[in-house]
């Protein structure tokens, strides 16, 4: 099927507003004739934050989709407040292109105060602010199953299993990775992470140090974030299916951060 249009997203999302409290506004994007979309969500008073963004490679359509259905149903935890970022390549998305109009992957411009309009648009915005969580939602061309990306912080990467354990329970897939599986990591920077079924644990100062261009997720856990998980569901499989393993993993890492970050487990 053909993803519905980035105008028929952000109808949606500004029809939220008001919601439950939700706020959606526009934050432009310096030196480029376009804005981001911004949701905040408020939890209950004194609430941890957390930051999900999707969209950042605008051929990657469902996720942004998936992220409207979590705040649209209620599934996203009260007990912590919400930083949203809708779609942080527009122009991408409607180009249907990993990159944005000018030719530039987003997800490598986190560097140097951001080189990218978008880039700088959201670490202008996120100036000041901690987050105990921030995720990033893609999807994968070449993937079967689920995936994702989990930092280890403070020698540990819990959310990656728990999530893989509810997506087993609901029948959904889990990628299998091997050496023939690309992950994005050049031969010689395989030692930068460790990989088990569904789950790549990267050390973020190294990868840091290896590569040129700074991806969202580790320029927000050096600056702004406690941990960070960037969630990939698989491109080739059907549009609900992959709806629903977004909806899962962020639902299941939410419960268990619960715990991790001293609220009482679900």
């Amino acid at each position: 099927m053909n993803p519905p249009s980035y105008a028929e997203l952000s109808a949606a999302w500004k029809a939220l507003r008001g919601r439950h409290g939700i706020s959606v506004r526009e934050v432009a994007c310096a030196g480029a004739p376009r804005t981001l979309l911004l949701a905040e969500i408020p939890g209950e008073p004194g609430a941890p934050a957390v930051a999900i963004s999707a969209g950042v490679h605008g051929d990657e359509p469902a996720a942004p989709w998936a992220l409207l259905s979590l705040v649209r149903d209620g599934l996203l935890d009260r007990q912590f407040s919400y930083r949203v970022w809708p779609c942080t390549n527009p122009t991408g998305y409607a180009l249907g292109t990993r990159a944005n109009a000018e030719g530039h992957d987003i997800n490598r411009s986190f560097n140097r105060g951001g080189t990218t309009p978008e880039a700088r648009a959201i670490i202008t915005a996120n100036r000041d602010r901690r987050f105990e969580l921030v995720f990033d939602l893609h999807e994968d061309f070449e993937a079967a199953g689920f995936y994702c990306y989990e930092p280890s912080a403070d020698g540990t990467a819990p959310l990656g299993p728990a999530i893989i354990a509810a997506l087993d329970e609901e029948g959904l897939p889990v990628q299998t990775l091997d050496a023939s599986f690309d992950i994005g990591y050049p031969p010689e920077a395989h030692h930068l992470r460790r990989i088990e079924r569904g789950h790549i644990i990267p050390d973020p100062a190294a990868e840091r140090a290896f590569f040129d261009g700074l991806a969202y997720s580790l320029y927000m856990l050096r600056r702004a974030a406690r941990r960070a998980l960037t969630v990939e569901s698989p491109r080739t499989r059907p549009w609900a299916e992959r709806l629903a393993i977004h909806r899962v993993a962020v639902v299941t890492a939410l419960a268990h951060l619960r715990g991790l970050g001293g609220l009482p487990a679900v």
